[in-house]
């Protein structure tokens, strides 16, 4: 309305000049400006010597302005175009393109103000309900951020936005948001029971915020992949050092296999394990015809390498092997 205004008020108070005999004009009825004003030209085609005669500033980018017939044959007369409206319904519609700022281009300048500011490279910025401003296609306009409030404790933060551009009137908006530190760690890639070996495709690296951590978590696929859940976790869940462990491989009251190897013989037997133990653990056995108990390292499933100091004859059962070496 304000360009509107305008083109009248040019049209009623200017006097006119010497006057260049013009030929007959035609009304444009549907113009696309690209400029931030309104010509002559604009408004009629053949519209003489005059025809680059700056009438007022065009609408916004995206908006648009309509000059109807009385208007259109004020203009007409005071710059000596040769036009006359057919009818009451003759209109000239004056358009105005914009596209809207991208979004994208607004946070990455409003991320690299809160880098600067203190927030981590790696932070996640969401912005409150954003109404892009529409800007001229050509303008290469240049968002800048000004006036900037950052609470880095609660990761909220304010700031003006200011965006100007060629053939544009700079624009000014408040935005507020929400800043998030980020971190990639490992998940649970599915829900899983307690009791899970995990393998390579039961967990994956996920950016989570450090705001939803609570104590100490794993860092590293290598610190997860092979290890036993103690606890049933849920899809997308950290994992804690606490609610992992090597899995056992010998299990209480599980009759395992018993491997010696000494003096140049090696002897395998049968036993019963007094205990639960992981792969390198230690663990005690008892032979379950003799009773005697001995002590080995768990060095594979339901397997344990007795002592080298430990006799033969403690291993051997129904069943036993002895060869040389």
């Amino acid at each position: 309305m304000r360009a509107l205004a305008t083109i009248l008020s040019v049209a009623t108070i200017l006097s006119p000049g010497i006057a260049v005999p013009a030929q007959a004009a035609t009304l444009r009825f549907a113009t696309t400006l690209q400029s931030p004003v309104v010509l002559l030209r604009d408004l009629f085609d053949d519209a003489g010597a005059e025809g680059d005669r700056v009438l007022g500033p065009g609408p916004a980018p995206g908006g648009r302005i309509v000059v109807e017939a009385p208007q259109l044959r004020a203009i007409a007369r005071q710059f000596d175009v040769d036009w006359r409206p057919a009818s009451s319904a003759d209109r000239a519609v004056l358009v105005r393109p914009g596209l809207p700022l991208s979004r994208e281009h607004a946070l990455q300048v409003v991320r690299a103000a809160l880098v600067a500011a203190g927030a981590s490279p790696d932070c996640e910025v969401d912005l409150a309900p954003f109404a892009p401003p529409l800007v001229p296609p050509n303008a290469s306009a240049r968002p800048v951020v000004s006036q900037l409030d950052y609470d880095s404790r609660g990761g909220r933060f304010s700031a003006l936005l200011s965006v100007a551009g060629e053939g544009m009137e700079p624009i000014a908006l408040r935005l507020n948001g929400q800043v998030r530190e980020m971190i990639d760690l490992p998940v649970a890639a599915a829900s899983m029971p307690a009791g899970t070996i995990l393998g390579p495709d039961d967990v994956h690296m996920a950016r989570l915020g450090t705001a939803s951590l609570h104590g100490e978590v794993v860092r590293t696929l290598d610190k997860a992949v092979g290890l036993q859940l103690g606890r049933a976790v849920q899809a997308g869940q950290p994992l804690a050092p606490g609610d992992l462990s090597r899995p056992l491989m010998v299990r209480q009251g599980m009759l395992v296999r018993l491997r010696l190897v000494s003096a140049g013989l090696s002897v395998t037997g049968r036993a019963v394990a007094l205990g639960s133990a992981a792969q390198g653990e230690r663990v005690k056995v008892r032979n379950p015809g003799s009773k005697i108990e001995l002590e080995g390292i768990v060095v594979g499933p339901e397997l344990v390498q007795i002592e080298p100091s430990a006799q033969p004859g403690a291993v051997l059962n129904r069943g036993s092997t002895v060869f040389d070496q």
